[in-house]
């Protein structure tokens, strides 16, 4: 699915930092222009972009649109992005997600907390792929949409059953759209990270890092956003030219069950 220019285009939301900003670089890197989405200003997001465009070899490597994913102006605009600057798209990442500050216990959890929680986790994310239906559906070869759910999808933390309960519904979303679109040659995936180093992590770096200590993963270190971005790569490379739904855990061995 390419541009005008033959460059195939790639949309990664919640790319200003993190693991999206990681996977907009690494597509970068693959030969993909990048739409990054974010909430930041955007002057806060030209190193990014200068990165972008330094390992892409691209002056229009990337363009970035300002605004909440929640909000269906940020998706019109999104959409419309799209439209106007690529024939087609060949890869959507649905990272954006939050969790409710202070991570508060289930039962002290507020129903205008959670509904901001599922906006962004799980409203966004579907509106967004079923309206760019069309945009990955132009191209001549495969096009990707693949889901950045978490390990939370199927791990209780009685501390954070917004993000627990959105992240396994998009579990399910990504199986629905995978039905619904295999037959128009597109795949859709979902990635599961673990415990990775971001700016969501951060404030409770100790207590992870003393669960990791204690033998918590098999592979004993802290995930970073490039290990996720890796996964990415490989699936919009090809990889996995007959499957569609499955899902990649990306989590030093955590899912494994051990006695």
């Amino acid at each position: 699915m390419n541009d005008k220019k033959g460059v195939p285009a790639a949309l990664v939301t919640g790319s200003t930092a993190g693991i999206g900003a990681a996977i907009a670089l690494c597509l970068a890197e693959e030969g993909y222009r990048v739409i990054l989405s974010g909430r930041r200003e955007e002057a806060a997001v030209t190193e990014l972009m200068d990165r972008i465009r330094g390992a892409s070899g691209r002056r229009d490597a990337c363009l970035y649109i300002r605004g909440d994913i929640a909000e269906e102006s940020t998706r019109v605009a999104l959409k419309e992005a799209v439209e106007k600057n690529f024939s087609s798209l060949a890869v959507l990442v649905n990272n954006a997600g939050i969790t409710t500050a202070g991570r508060k216990d289930i039962l002290e959890l507020e129903i205008d907390e959670m509904e901001r929680v599922f906006r962004v986790n799980l409203t966004a994310p579907f509106m967004l792929t079923k309206e760019l239906v069309p945009s990955l559906a132009a191209s001549t070869e495969r096009s990707y949409v693949i889901n950045i759910s978490s390990l939370s999808s199927y791990t209780v933390s009685v501390n954070r059953a917004d993000y627990c309960v959105s992240k396994a519904a998009v579990s399910m979303m990504t199986a629905l759209f995978a039905g619904r679109l295999a037959g128009m040659n597109i795949g859709v995936f979902e990635i599961r990270p673990g415990i990775i180093a971001t700016d969501m992590t951060a404030p409770v770096r100790e207590k992870y890092d003393a669960m990791i200590d204690g033998g918590l993963l098999p592979l004993a270190r802290w995930g970073t956003p490039e290990d996720v971005a890796k996964a990415v790569a490989a699936i919009v490379n090809g990889a996995f030219p007959y499957s569609t739904g499955e899902i990649f855990n990306i989590d030093g061995g955590f899912h494994i069950r051990r006695l």
